[in-house]
């Protein structure tokens, strides 16, 4: 992979650790939101969580998917998959079983954890390209 190349793909991992971040508030803005302003109430019955996964697993499957093509480093591919498999159990499992805690429970943590491989990745995406510059 090229430089330019390389480089036009730093945003993926931004725009995944954006989407993570914007998950987290989400989770944790909401609640405070809804006690609050009981106006908001009739909206804590939709469910953000599953559409939000249809924007995050495949940005984020092709960010690390990338990521990994310069690195080979596969815990974070490992990572990423943790995070996104607690998002995924989050949006359906628990949010149709365990209830809204468990729901809240799953998402913040595969936020974080998704956040976190996201930054891993870019990380040493970077590094591995100026190593590869340095050549």
């Amino acid at each position: 992979m090229n430089q330019t190349t390389a480089k036009s793909t730093d945003w993926l991992d931004g725009a995944a650790i954006g989407l993570s971040g914007l998950c987290l508030l989400h989770c944790l803005a909401l609640p405070f939101f809804v006690g609050a302003l009981p106006m908001l109430m009739p909206f804590t019955e939709s469910h953000l969580h599953a559409q939000m996964l249809y924007f995050a697993v495949p940005l984020s499957v092709v960010a690390v998917g990338i990521g990994f093509a310069r690195h080979r480093n596969s815990n974070v591919v490992l990572a990423a998959i943790a995070g996104m498999s607690l998002l995924v159990l989050g949006a359906t499992v628990a949010h149709g079983s365990l209830g809204i805690v468990a729901d809240r429970l799953f998402t913040i943590s595969g936020s974080i954890v998704l956040a976190a491989a996201h930054l891993w990745n870019g990380l040493l995406s970077r590094k591995h390209r100026r190593l590869s510059v340095g050549d």
